[in-house]
């Protein structure tokens, strides 16, 4: 098994489909479930829409576990893990691995 997390306040990983227009679509979505609107959050320090950034957790967990069989990440055809972070205050960031043998 492979453990994928991400230690920050405003990142989420998703399993998703890459490329072929679902890339804009996924961030097209995204702007719909959390609008960057100052307004509609408290928390806003930063810069604007910041506020959206910190709710991101509830769309997009900040780790997730994928089975590894015979060495390879078990996932579908078009399935790529994704980090999901619209928090432009911060351009660095850390992913932490961790295998279990099974």
């Amino acid at each position: 098994m492979l453990s994928v997390f991400v230690p920050h306040a405003t990142a989420g990983l998703v399993v998703v489909e890459i490329g072929a227009g679902s890339d804009d679509d996924l961030l097209d979505a995204l702007d719909r479930l959390l609008p960057r609107e100052e307004r509609l959050y408290r928390h806003r320090h930063g810069s604007p829409g910041h506020g959206a950034d910190h709710v991101l957790p509830l769309v997009a967990a900040p780790s997730l576990t994928v089975p590894v069989i015979e060495g390879r990440l078990a996932l579908g055809t078009w399935q790529s893990i994704c980090l999901l972070d619209p928090n432009a205050d911060n351009d660095v960031r850390t992913v932490r691995l961790s295998f279990l043998r099974g």
